[in-house]
Formats: C-alpha cells, sequence, structure tokens
C-alpha cells in the first residue's frame, strides 16, 4: 500500500480540546481499539482510523505502541483498504474491527472485510508481520469468506486467542433481533469450522453485538468473561457477563450480567494479556451519533485509560486504573474532615486545572442523607462546569453535563451503595475534555467526554445536609515535557 504522509493528513487547526495523557490520533479519525495486544516486550494498539479527514471514511487501522501504557509512539498505518474484500467505491468499505495475536513470532492481525454492496458484505481475514510494523495480507483471504446465514444484520469484529493447540474465534452477529457471538476454531489461523453461537441475546440484549471479546478470567480455568457492545438497546451501549464456558460443549453459561460503564462515551472495549498476566481493557472514549466538537480542529477519538480487569467472588468485575498511571503524578495537595458549608460550595486552594486525579472518601455510616458533590472546570462566573454528585438518600451517583461547554449534554447515573465500612470512595481522572470516574474500587465506572473553555479550570465542592468528606487527594497529572499532546510521538 501506498505510505500515508503528512500532507495527506488533515492539518489540526486548534489543541483546545487536545487531551494531555489519552491516546488519540496524530489526525483525523479514530474509533474503535483493535488488535490490543502484547508483543515483543511492547503494548500494541491499533484503531479505526481515517487518516484524511476527522470523519468516519474508508477504515484503516492506526497503530501505535508502548512499553509502559503511558508514553505512546504512532507507527505507520498498519492496513489500508486495498482488496476487493475491503476496498469500495460509494458505500462504506474498508478494513473494520478485529483482533491480534501472536502466532511464534508472527504478529497476526485478525479483522473484517466490509464492501457495501458485495455479497457478502462483511468477511475475515488475515494479514501478518515479522517485525510488528509492515503488514502483508494473506492471499488465501478471506479465510472466512461469509456468515452462516447472509440474511442477518452483522458479521463482524472477530476476537481471536489461543488454548492449548486450538485457536478460537468470537465474531459478532444478529439474527432474527437477537444479538449474538458465533464461534469458530481453527489449528492454523487459516482453515476456520464454525461451532454455532457461543453466547446470545434472550431479546433484551440487543438484535446484533458488535465487538465481543471472550476470555479466562478468575481462579478457576472455566472461569470467562464476555465483553460485547449491543446495538439497539438504549442507553446500554457495553455490557460484560460473567460465568463458566465449557470448551466441550462450546458454550458460555451465564453467571452474571451488567453494564461495562455507565457514562455516555464508552464504546467497543477490548482486552489483552501483557506479561504479568493482567487482563488489560481499552474502550473508544466518543460514541457514535455524538456531537463531537474536536473535528472541527482536524481530529476526532481517543481511548479511555488503560484498565485492569479482575473478578469478585460474587461474579462481578472491578476495573481498575492500572499502575503505570501512577507515573504521570506530579504536584500532590490532601485534605483531610473537609467542612463544607451546607447548601453551599467550597474552593480549596490549589485544586484546579484540566489535567488532574482525584480521590475522594465519603463517610455516609450513620446518616439517613445528604448528598456531596464535585464540580469540574468551573468557569468564573459560575456558569459553566460538569457536576458530579452522590446522594446518599437516593444510593445514586450522577454527572451532570448540561453546563459542560460545548457538545452534548446529558446526565448519566448509577446505583451506588456505600462499601461495607460505610463510605463512598470516588476516583476519578480529569483530562482537557474527559472525565473518567471509578466508584467504589472499581465497582462501577463512568466515562464522560466534555468540552468546557480553556479558562474553565476551577474546582468546586458542595453540599447538601449532612455529609462528611473524610479525605481528598488531588494530583496534578503530567507527561513528560518531551512528550507534548496525549503522550505521542511521530514515527
Amino acid at each position: 500500500m501506498s505510505p500515508i504522509t503528512e500532507k495527506d493528513k488533515t492539518p489540526i487547526s486548534n489543541e483546545r480540546y487536545r487531551l494531555h495523557y489519552h491516546l488519540m490520533p496524530p489526525a483525523g479519525w479514530m474509533n474503535d481499539p483493535n488488535g490490543v495486544s502484547y508483543y515483543n516486550g511492547e503494548y500494541h494498539v491499533f484503531y479505526q482510523h481515517y487518516p484524511y479527514a476527522p470523519f468516519q471514511g474508508a477504515m484503516h487501522w492506526g497503530h501505535a505502541k508502548s512499553r509502559d501504557l503511558v508514553h505512546w509512539e504512532h507507527l505507520p498505518v498498519a492496513l489500508a483498504p486495498s482488496e476487493s474484500y475491503d476496498k469500495g467505491g460509494e458505500g462504506a468499505s474498508g478494513c473494520w474491527s478485529g483482533s491480534a495475536v501472536d502466532d511464534q513470532g508472527t504478529f497476526v492481525l485478525v479483522y473484517t472485510g466490509h464492501v457495501d454492496g458485495n455479497s457478502p458484505e462483511e468477511v475475515q481475514c488475515i494479514a501478518f508481520s515479522s517485525d510488528g510494523i509492515v503488514f502483508e495480507k494473506l492471499p488465501e483471504n478471506p479465510v472466512i469468506p461469509g456468515p452462516p446465514d447472509e440474511e442477518c444484520f452483522g458479521f463482524r469484529d472477530p476476537k481471536v486467542w489461543k488454548r492449548g493447540d486450538t485457536w478460537y474465534l468470537v465474531v459478532g452477529y444478529g439474527k432474527d433481533g437477537l444479538g449474538k457471538a458465533l464461534l469458530y476454531s481453527s489449528s492454523d489461523l487459516r482453515s476456520w469450522h464454525y461451532h454455532g453461537p457461543a453466547a446470545e441475546s434472550d431479546g433484551t440484549m440487543g438484535d446484533m453485538w458488535e465487538c465481543p471479546d471472550l476470555f479466562p478470567l478468575g481462579r478457576a480455568e472455566d472461569d470467562h468473561v464476555l465483553i460485547f457492545s449491543p446495538m439497539n438497546m438504549g442507553i446500554t451501549k457495553t455490557f460484560y457477563w460473567t460465568g463458566k464456558f465449557d470448551y466441550t460443549g462450546l458454550k458460555f453459561d451465564l453467571r452474571h450480567a451488567e453494564r461495562v460503564d455507565y457514562g455516555f462515551d464508552f464504546y467497543a472495549p477490548q482486552t489483552m494479556v501483557d506479561a504479568r498476566g493482567r487482563r488489560i481493557m481499552y474502550a473508544w472514549m466518543n460514541i457514535w451519533g455524538a456531537d463531537m466538537p474536536e473535528r472541527e480542529d482536524g481530529w476526532m477519538g481517543s481511548f479511555t485509560l488503560p484498565r485492569e480487569l479482575k473478578l469478585a467472588e460474587d461474579g462481578t468485575l472491578r476495573f481498575i486504573p492500572v499502575e503505570e498511571l501512577k507515573s504521570l503524578r506530579g504536584e500532590h495537595h490532601s485534605y483531610t474532615n473537609v467542612v463544607i458549608p451546607e447548601h453551599g460550595t467550597l474552593a480549596l486552594p490549589y485544586l484546579e486545572g484540566d489535567s488532574l486525579e482525584i480521590s475522594a472518601v465519603i463517610d455516609v455510616s450513620g446518616q439517613a442523607d445528604g448528598t456531596f458533590g464535585i464540580r469540574l472546570r468551573c468557569s468564573d462566573d459560575g456558569a459553566e462546569y460538569t457536576e458530579i454528585s452522590y446522594s446518599h438518600g437516593e444510593g445514586k451517583l450522577q454527572m451532570d453535563r448540561n453546563r459542560a461547554g460545548a457538545g452534548n449534554g446529558g446526565i448519566s447515573e448509577v446505583e451506588l451503595a456505600p462499601m461495607e465500612d460505610g463510605r463512598v470512595r470516588l476516583h476519578l481522572f480529569l483530562d482537557t475534555s474527559s472525565v473518567e470516574l471509578f466508584m467504589n474500587e472499581g465497582r462501577k465506572t463512568m466515562t464522560n467526554r466534555i468540552y468546557p473553555a480553556s479558562s474553565s479550570l476551577g474546582i468546586h465542592l458542595f453540599a447538601q445536609g449532612a455529609v462528611s468528606l473524610e479525605s481528598l487527594d488531588v494530583w496534578k497529572l503530567a507527561l513528560h515535557p518531551a512528550a507534548k499532546s496525549g503522550a505521542i510521538s511521530e514515527k
């Protein structure tokens, strides 16, 4: 394929919404994470990418790598539409989402070739590399030439893993109003045998499942997790199942089901295992149909921070920011037993900025009611802010971005009970145009994009009723000065 040069890319005209420590495209469009993997001692992340403009176009695979999950180096585009099965004319086309595996030193990408008007429109394909940078498409593509039934709603986003000597693949699918994760197996990544659905909706969980990811997690060998992005399920954009997967019957036995994230801007999560055995997840920190104000500046899209997944005894997941993010911490301020005027707000010294990590512990034991809140990115006149509030009486947390600036408004909410010790723990990461909130040690998460004015930097606390803020820790976050605009360097 012809190399994409700097003159081909849409220039970035304004850095106002560029993130300081999140992975984002150097220019152009970014959506789903693809090929999230650990290869030859480095983390690799690919992504759906249109390098020529900040809009969805014929999909390429952008590519970045890192040694520490914090500092990223952009590499040349890994895949571009070039063949009859992934390059089309007027309609949608491209190298759509997929995954990556290490096959005895060969880096293999497995992806969906999509061309509107083809029959079938979606097929599964392979590309491979010996150096992890330059990829060659398999001459025998497509390796899965079509869905089991062409009268379906989607057949895309293969996720591959290996168990013993066998490769397994799940792919998103919809049929008769039911989302499904279809299962295939192979001995060589080239010839695939279809086994039917590993899991499917009961009629209430979407009519097509995008980006399914099935993987082992837990103490028992058959403990597994299935993550998927259901289409047409209202406000629920991502879901996880925990349970047991039987490699004999090749069926998933559901034990617990829940949303992955309770914010507006979280989609298409994908996981990997690193050399330490950690299961790490990324997601697209945007959502289809949103306003996306950064497009005005020549770019669009970002990934969430990397989150480690852990399976709890009760079958629920914990989502924990990876420990490497602590390297971002700079100036630190700590407050204890903070008294907030009832029905008033409090601005603490040094508590302001657009790149912060904030940890708050609220003691609600023995209290019948009360609301605690944090307002982020407040303007001097008080007209602009994003509000996070927790009501003990309702057992509910909300993030209100109706006054957050440009872009979409709306209120995200989640039911949140105090922990066993009677405390509520909030851990949030604020970046230029994003807020990621981890609640009660990762039991719930909420992710939203916000687009305030660059001058809106205030952070205010407020309370209604009896609330005891036991502790508050604030770190200013920064990358090494040489890694400007999102820990990205261009190769």
